[in-house]
């Protein structure tokens, strides 16, 4: 009798650590920051806001005010800093943008300036901090190049440590007669930098050392697309087995086998972002996501104003069509899964809005949730968990 008393005490208190804690519930709550175009645009900063975790609602908490065109934001891995490109080609008087970093308070979420470095090129539109946490590596859109700033403990920026200028030109005379570096990221080994150019239809692969923040060209260098086709933002798989590049010009999306040994990739497939007969004229795609489940893979469509959503072939990595679903606004510069999985926020350029939807777990497929919230030209949205409390 007391050995089943005790047996029951076991399986009690096993029980009770697989039940949800008043800090995992609180981990559930999200600050949301946006960042944006202030210039000719009525946008004062960088925007917080507040997700509820159980419908998505969004509420504004604060403006970080004065902050010049901070379009694309990223957050450091102890989550005590936030960095944002300034999206300008007029720096100090130079050809060059630059990066803004920030602290944030743990309590509030509230963002503190705390300096600022040029990005050595015109335009810089996206970021990433490395695992480590010692470098901002930065794409530079009109610059045509990318570069390494090194990051104090502190959180300030520190000058460039590395910087390469891409060369070359490609056939869409309108907009690609130089280079455009448009995004760059890091694989899960945290050695290879993988550099997405428009300008040049190439996804190019650099080897990165996270002692001195070199970039230098890899081995094999990287993988030409299609001529016209205008890679624009890429997003690995959890697994990292693959990786997806979304093409900005001809609207498409490239499926990647991806060997992290050697960083090269292999295409696997490409796949249309728009249903067939939708006009080339005035569409263009913009963000790639993966679900953090590794089943389902977003795209936004400028133009038609669309996520195409698709299933993941959990064997192979190939992309199959689940249809279009309307941002619910115009231009849908950028989206954001949060860290969950549940919900999508989709960032709508020129209408000044961003719309929640809920992610349906077993079909992908995304549904309108009712909620959305003004914000003045969104372009790039960023989760960070609220601190639990004692």
């Amino acid at each position: 009798m007391i050995n089943s008393y005790k047996l029951l005490l076991a399986i009690v208190f096993m029980l009770s650590l697989s039940l949800p804690t008043q800090s995992t519930s609180a981990a559930e709550q999200f600050w949301v920051y946006v960042g944006t175009y202030t210039r000719g645009s009525d946008s004062q900063g960088i925007y917080q806001l507040q997700m509820d975790p159980k419908s998505g609602k969004l509420t504004h908490l604060k403006t970080i005010k004065n902050v010049d065109n901070p379009s694309f934001l990223a957050i450091h891995p102890n989550q005590k800093t936030l960095f944002a490109v300034n999206e300008i080609s007029d720096f100090e008087g130079q050809k060059a943008g630059a990066v803004s970093s920030f602290s944030i308070d743990p309590q509030t979420g509230e963002l503190k300036f705390l300096n600022q470095q040029s990005s050595k090129g015109a335009a810089p539109c996206h970021l990433v901090v490395d695992e480590t946490g010692k470098y901002v590596l930065v794409a530079n859109y009109t610059g045509g190049n990318i570069c390494s700033l090194p990051i104090r403990k502190n959180g300030t920026l520190k000058e460039s440590a590395s910087f390469v200028q891409h060369t070359g030109s490609s056939v869409n005379p309108a907009r690609q007669k130089a280079p455009h570096a448009h995004s760059i990221n890091l694989d899960q080994q945290n050695q290879h930098a993988i550099v997405a150019d428009l300008g040049i239809d190439q996804l190019l692969v650099y080897q990165f050392d996270s002692e001195d923040g070199s970039l230098k060209p890899n081995s094999i260098p990287g993988i030409k697309l299609p001529r016209g086709a205008g890679p624009r933002h890429f997003a690995f798989h959890p697994t990292g087995k693959w990786g997806y590049v979304i093409n900005e010009l001809n609207r498409t999306i490239t499926a990647m086998d991806y060997d992290s040994k050697n960083g090269s990739f292999q295409e696997i497939q490409t796949i249309s972002t728009v249903p067939a007969g939708t006009p080339a004229k005035g569409n263009s795609t913009a963000e790639v996501q993966v679900h953090p489940s590794g089943k389902f893979l977003y795209g936004s469509n400028r133009g038609p104003n669309t996520l195409a959503m698709y299933r993941i072939d959990e064997q192979t990595g190939k992309l199959t069509s689940l249809g279009f679903q309307s941002t619910g606004g115009a231009i849908p510069r950028n989206f954001k899964i949060d860290p969950t999985g549940k919900f999508l926020l989709a960032a709508n350029q020129e209408t000044n809005n961003i719309v929640v939807f809920k992610i349906n777990q077993k079909t992908g497929v995304l549904k309108e949730t009712g909620h959305e919230i003004q914000v003045p030209k969104p372009v790039c949205i960023k989760f960070l968990p609220v601190p639990s409390t004692p």
